[in-house]
């Protein structure tokens, strides 16, 4: 059976304990400020019994072990960290910010975070789109330019 508990570093520890001929016996799979997945891919690898990484998380949640920020909440503390030190953002994003925050999508959001590939891709499918999109079924006249005449003097 595996728990977790508060160690006296200030850190936690998920544990697992079994019985054996000398009485229980516990072993620590894992030590951790924030449970992260990595933590719990640990422990797992570790231990002699299955494990749910939902109970593990509920465990250490009963002994008040944090959890690392989402990407999001991250950036949205670093923002606000920055706003709160005079930082002005541009007003470009500034407008974007507010359309995401009252819940009004922009296309342009969606490509904030797009990587230099993904971008890449993206334009890469365009243009192929482009190539197969057919005329419009006419025959367009040769271009022909007007004959140079050498021998003129203007």
């Amino acid at each position: 059976m595996a728990y977790v508990v508060a160690n006296k570093r200030g850190g936690f520890e998920i544990r697992e304990s079994r019985s054996t001929r000398k009485g229980p016996r516990s072993r620590t799979l894992v030590t951790f400020r924030e449970l992260s997945d990595e933590v719990i891919a640990t422990a797992r690898e570790r231990s002699a019994e299955t494990l749910s990484a939902e109970e593990l998380r509920k465990a250490a949640a009963r002994v008040g072990a944090p959890r690392p920020w989402a990407p999001v909440d991250r950036a949205a503390r670093e923002l606000i960290g920055e706003l709160g030190k005079g930082q002005e953002l541009d007003p470009m994003l500034r407008r974007l910010l507010v359309d995401s925050l009252e819940g009004r999508q922009d296309p342009v959001s969606e490509w904030m975070a797009a990587s230099l590939e993904e971008r890449s891709r993206a334009l890469v499918d365009l243009l192929l789109l482009a190539d197969a999109v057919p005329g419009n079924g006419r025959r367009a006249d040769a271009l022909e330019f007007p004959r140079l005449d050498s021998t003129a003097h203007g």
